[in-house]
């Protein structure tokens, strides 16, 4: 699908996530932690995954489109993070940074406004990370679990497009 008329940051290899909610609740979200699509291909790619595909919820019915509500954030480039492992929640700044765990054949990954959202420190939120990746509580702190850190741009249609 060509993107005609967009800046060119459209245009560049970025992560993109998008996330759905509906009346509040998360009906969802998937995306693309790494720059291996052009922004505008990710994008769409990651709307038409998060409505059809996340395997929590049933795909997005014609009858929702009018309740639910977009956000995309954009992603920089993942980093690993460059400390001892019981140094980790002191490199983690929460608002700020999202996270990527991986280690032990798993994986799991939660954007930045996640732990602002639940009030988490950066502590809880590796231990949520760990979670989400099905890791065990505290698998932060070994030398074989690697965590990395990036950071999101958010788009909200409710922010852009006030009702």
């Amino acid at each position: 699908m060509p993107l005609q008329n967009f800046p060119a940051v459209f245009q560049e290899k970025r992560g993109v996530f998008v996330t759905i909610t509906r009346q509040g609740q998360l009906r969802g979200c998937i995306g693309l932690p790494y720059p291996t699509a052009l922004l505008g291909e990710a994008i769409v790619e990651a709307a038409v995954s998060a409505a059809l595909e996340d395997p929590r919820f049933m795909p997005v019915s014609s009858r929702e489109l009018g309740d639910i509500d977009l956000e995309v954030t954009v992603l920089t480039e993942p980093r690993e993070l460059d400390c001892p492992p019981e140094e980790r929640p002191g490199c983690i700044e929460v608002g700020r940074h999202g996270l990527i765990v991986s280690g032990l054949g798993r994986g799991g990954l939660l954007l930045p406004q996640v732990p602002a959202e639940y009030g988490w420190t950066s502590a809880e939120f590796l231990d949520q990370t760990c979670l989400k990746a099905g890791l065990p509580v505290g698998c932060w702190r070994r030398d074989d679990v690697t965590i990395q850190v990036f950071e999101g741009q958010i788009f909200n249609e409710k922010a852009v497009y006030p009702e």
